[in-house]
């Protein structure tokens, strides 16, 4: 678990509004749900035979004796959350939050085992063109963040419960033979969740997986049509995809479509986003047979990734335009009015006043500092002649006498040429 730092927040900022943005313009409405809930919950959803559930979960009793669970992942407390306020009764919802996860796994590149996603999620659609919407987006939000370069999409059906059963009998029955042949991690998930099998990066594995039955062979009329139109939508609309017949989702709540954004640009290819249909999971949970998509992306990753590629724009920096320093005592007052005037005339500029008192070489060295991009000078002398030391801390223009009432426009003029 890590901090994030005054100088690492802007960068959060910066990716939380430009999701909030995209996300708000296709009518997607925030929902904030608690980062603790009853452990049952997570067990009945994501599945008792899963790692998460298994080793990753932070898991305790309360003092009433209750077995609580920091959340895993978003998507059973979204359900939980809708079904328990009504929100999905003869209605269609396209929900979004945001917010901290807790897994206790091995810390990778931009996972930490205290992380943070977005997650989206709809209720409601049983067809394609939700899904659809949904890469669509995303693939917008990619744009705009600079990185359609860097990311691509792959997709999969993995049919229905009974369809997956059948091939998950037909992959166990196959890859028995081969047992001794597995990794140390595939062994154990041969007789848990064989599935996960297919997502294995180890080279001999996947090798063996070659001459493995397939999924598709197995996918139902109804899973096989929808993938099929779900295809046919995003090419229409434009959206570059490969179809991977051994995505699978680690949670067993998955059904029909699944898909994750990947990027090569971390050095081992990573995961930014992934997800998928879930239309099973709403009963699962109490509730009415629901249909049900979504997905979540992971910000620590997607943030390292735009670090590494220069993509943060250098407006998003945090700075401060301007820092108004206050020497002696008689000018403290004026320095705090006067820094009012100027946050009510430019709004959006970002002004510090200084406290603390000092001399006027220590408030300089404060002013260069904030990265301010000009110093105001205040001391007696420019109290009683309701003038202002203007100091550009950036330029090489000379410092000028500006009458108060005139700074606000003398900076508005110096920072945006207005």
């Amino acid at each position: 678990m890590n901090d994030i730092l005054p100088d690492q927040t802007p960068v959060w900022q910066y990716l939380e509004d430009t999701v909030r943005q995209i996300l708000g313009a296709y009518g997607y409405q925030e929902i904030r749900m608690p980062i603790v809930e009853q452990t049952e919950l997570f067990k009945r959803s994501i599945g008792e035979v899963t790692d998460i559930v298994e080793k990753e979960m932070y898991t305790f009793p309360d003092r009433n004796g209750d077995n609580l669970t920091l959340r895993p992942e978003g998507t059973a407390g979204c359900v939980r959350a809708a079904e328990e306020h009504g929100l999905l009764f003869n209605q269609t919802r396209r929900l979004w939050y945001t917010g901290p996860m807790f897994r206790h796994e091995r810390p990778q590149k931009g996972r930490y085992r205290q992380f943070h996603q977005i997650g989206v999620e709809c209720f409601g659609m049983t067809g394609p063109d939700i899904d659809a919407e949904l890469l669509i987006m995303t693939a917008r939000l990619w744009r705009k963040l600079g990185l359609a370069e860097h990311t691509r999409l792959e997709l999969n059906s993995i049919g229905t419960a009974q369809a997956r059963r059948e091939f998950r009998l037909a992959l166990v029955d196959y890859l028995t033979g081969f047992r001794s042949e597995l990794d140390g991690d595939s062994q154990r998930r041969l007789d848990t969740n064989p599935l996960r099998i297919l997502d294995s990066k180890n080279e001999n594995t996947q090798r063996l997986l070659d001459r493995a039955p397939k999924l598709d062979d197995f996918l139902d009329d109804e899973s096989r049509a929808h993938f099929e139109s779900l295809k046919g939508l995003l090419d229409a609309a434009g959206i570059a995809y490969t179809v991977n017949p051994r995505l699978v989702r680690g949670l067993d709540y998955y059904g029909k479509t699944v898909f994750e954004w990947i990027t090569d640009s971390l050095g081992a290819q990573g995961t930014v986003c992934a997800g998928g249909r879930y239309d099973a999971l709403v009963e699962q949970l109490g509730g009415k047979p629901t249909a049900a998509v979504g997905f979540a992306m992971g910000m620590e990753r997607l943030i390292l990734l735009l670090e590494t590629l220069g993509l943060v724009p250098a407006s998003v920096n945090g700075d401060v335009d301007v820092y108004v320093t206050a020497l002696g005592e008689s000018a403290v007052a004026n320095a705090l009015a006067l820094s009012e005037q100027l946050r009510n005339a430019l709004p959006g500029c970002v002004v510090v006043s200084h406290c603390g008192g000092g001399s006027f070489k220590s408030q300089m060295k404060k002013a260069d500092r904030s990265g301010a991009r000009y110093a105001v000078i205040l001391g007696e002398n420019e109290v009683v002649a309701e003038t202002a030391a203007l100091k550009p801390l950036r330029s090489g223009e000379p410092q000028q006498d500006v009458p108060q009432a005139q700074l606000a426009q003398a900076l508005s003029q110096g920072l945006y040429g207005a």
